[in-house]
């Protein structure tokens, strides 16, 4: 188990950036922690540690991020969702947790009814990438070679059932082609063995992929939002690539357990929508491809479940079948 605490700003600025009493007054006495269901360093823990920060000093609190990682996050939501709903134990909410494992496995949780949403932090892109040395470097190029080449074109991902894995078989079900599909334990390795040539393509998610196509050793060729990532003006959607409605994206939001009263909830929502409206948060969130978070808890709550039930649909078409 990992924690990180955050240090509550000092007397001066507590007394500038104080909120009045009543508003503090419908917020939990003690510590908050923010549960994330992957390890340190990963995009999650990055998001939950930028907003946690915020809240700390907004909220004149300490804040902790605790990284209870494994089985897709699913640990760490099962935790929540178990959780007293008094507002001192919070879940950085994920795609995998909450829209991709739910459909394909029975969990001990229901996503949508044992989670009390609070705000949307960000929508994530995936980037169809490859190596340097493959052959075919567009959309319609990679189509054409896993139509040629029938169940031999390989695409890595961070895991079964990971959003890297779904988005290759939403990809395989509109192309019409079959490739292989190569889990990993994590981007990390996958990304590894992509630059250096054991596997040809990969969609991952634009955060793990951005340093190495900086670097230039992963090359861009699409990215999986309707509309392109202002941190990425000149790749092609696979919208524009020929795939329209091809959405396939990574998301994190703040939920709390499903009993924590909805007026809490909107307490909590207002400062996450004044925290992301900071110029400094919105540079951070931007640098990984993280754009459209905010608005009400309802809003959130809407998101979530047409995911759920787009990613369900995938599955069963797909005919995906992974043991977490």
């Amino acid at each position: 188990m990992h924690r990180r605490t955050f240090v509550t700003a000092t007397t001066a600025a507590a007394a500038t950036l104080a909120a009045p009493m009543l508003r503090a007054q419908t917020l939990p006495a003690g510590p908050i922690r923010i549960i994330v269901g992957f390890a340190p360093g990963g995009g999650t823990d990055l998001l939950a540690r930028v907003i946690g920060q915020k809240l700390a000093t907004m909220w004149n609190t300490q804040i902790v991020v605790e990284n209870k990682a494994g089985a897709s996050g699913t640990i760490a939501a099962d935790y929540v969702a178990k959780a007293a709903a008094d507002g001192t134990v919070l879940h950085m909410a994920h795609i995998n947790s909450h829209a991709i494992v739910p459909g394909l496995q029975k969990l001990a949780y229901d996503a949508e009814k044992d989670f009390q949403p609070i705000a949307l932090v960000g929508v994530t892109p995936n980037l169809l990438i490859c190596n340097e040395a493959q052959p075919a470097k567009t959309v319609k190029d990679v189509v054409e070679l896993c139509r040629k080449n029938p169940g031999k074109v390989s695409f890595g991902s961070a895991g079964n059932g990971s959003a890297q894995h779904l988005a290759l078989e939403m990809f395989m079900l509109q192309a019409g082609v079959k490739a292989i599909h190569v889990p990993y334990k994590g981007s990390g390795p996958m990304l590894t063995d992509l630059i250096g040539g054991q596997i040809n393509y990969s969609f991952d998610t634009m955060t793990a992929a951005t340093p190495h196509v900086k670097s230039g050793k992963a090359i861009p060729i699409a990215q999986t939002r309707q509309a392109r990532a202002k941190s990425y003006p000149n790749v092609p959607t696979m919208a524009e690539s020929g795939f329209p409605g091809f959405e396939a994206t990574t998301w994190y939001g703040l939920v709390g357990p499903g009993k924590m009263p909805a007026a809490l909830a909107r307490r909590m929502n207002e400062d996450v929508n004044k925290v992301l409206l900071m110029p400094d948060v919105m540079e951070k969130l931007e640098a990984s491809g993280a754009e459209d978070g905010g608005g009400t808890t309802e809003k959130f709550a809407q998101f979530m479940k047409v995911e759920q039930g787009k990613w369900a649909r995938v599955i069963k078409d797909a005919g995906v079948k992974v043991e977490i």
